[in-house]
């Protein structure tokens, strides 16, 4: 999975798309200017991949890449709050807000967002912070569960992030190796829960973090095949689809070069690799993949969105209203 530069595909990047080795495109805020280019720019992507899967990173908060012309949606925060004084209500209203985040992306053909958050917040981590549902395990699992459920009812899969749990470190992997000193147990007792819970209520993807578990495995957990192999797949039985984080991220050089990084994270057992905001870097991985002919895994098409269905404009309304609620909140 690899990004674009801007608002239109230049012919370049028409005849990239064109390589089977590329399976995803990710869209950033360079991307968006209004509905009206938003709807040309997909309608130039799908002429050239229909099968192609679209990203973005709409979470709400302080990550949502497209603002203009769609609803500003809240920190996931402002749910964790709600969550303390009434569960039942915030678990609703986290459906409806997933609902809402799905429904505005579907209308414009994307198939997903990489939502929900599943990490604590644990007051330590300034990159994640407010875009937790909260510190509590059980708030995390129903708030999340209800996003992912919202999203379901929309027609979008949903991905659980940063797996096991990238809420303890203080770190910011974009910019540097985030090292967690927690024993297996500690993880497991606290951040691993609602990793667990959602993948048996039918979380479709995973991305895993950036961030080594130094008593636990000496590889960050996205090239780790202890994390990925033993506990994801065999103790936790995910059969969903594993991204990688953005190889270019400052925590991905622990693996080497582009092509290095690539091979790392497929071994260990991730099904699509990202390469964001490097060309030269995507680059290298393609020609990479290209030479070792690395056969695409079956799990990638399970994400695409089931085809957008016309929303009740009254529900549409009520959902809006509900998210500058939220907003007023934050």
């Amino acid at each position: 999975m690899l990004d674009v530069e801007g608002l239109a595909l230049t012919p370049e990047e028409a005849v990239l798309l064109q390589s089977p080795e590329i399976g995803g495109l990710i869209l950033f805020s360079r991307n968006y200017e209004s509905p009206e280019q938003l709807h040309e720019l997909m309608a130039s992507i799908r002429h050239q991949r229909p099968d192609l899967l679209v990203a973005v990173d709409q979470e709400g908060g302080r990550v949502q890449r497209f603002r203009e012309g769609f609803t500003r949606l809240p920190p996931m925060s402002v749910l964790g709050r709600r969550w303390q004084d009434n569960p039942s209500r915030a678990i609703a209203e986290a459906h409806e807000i997933g609902w809402l985040l799905a429904t505005e992306l579907r209308a414009y053909d994307i198939d997903i967002s990489f939502a929900p958050v599943l990490d604590l917040d644990w007051g330590r981590s300034s990159v994640i912070g407010d875009r937790a549902f909260g510190q509590s395990p059980e708030g995390v699992i129903e708030l999340a569960g209800g996003l992912m459920a919202g999203m379901h009812e929309a027609g979008m899969a949903a991905t659980g992030k940063h797996f096991p749990g990238h809420g303890w470190v203080e770190a910011d992997s974009h910019l540097e190796l985030p090292v967690d000193e927690r024993d297996f147990d500690a993880i497991e007792e606290q951040d691993l829960r609602p990793f667990d819970t959602l993948i048996r209520r039918g979380l479709d993807g995973l991305m895993p973090a950036h961030v080594v578990y130094r008593k636990v495995c000496s590889a960050p957990a996205g090239f780790s095949s202890f994390w990925l192999q033993q506990i994801l797949r065999q103790r936790l039985r995910f059969d969903g689809v594993i991204f990688s984080d953005d190889l270019s991220m400052e925590g991905a050089r622990f693996a080497g070069g582009y092509a290095e990084r690539c091979d790392r994270a497929l071994e260990a057992g991730c099904d699509m690799v990202l390469v964001c905001n490097h060309r030269e870097g995507a680059e290298e991985v393609l020609q990479h993949l290209q030479a070792k002919a690395v056969p695409a895994s079956h799990r990638v098409a399970r994400m695409r969105a089931r085809p957008a269905r016309e929303p009740d404009a009254e529900r549409l309304q009520q959902s809006r209203a509900l998210a500058a609620e939220l907003i007023k909140e934050a």
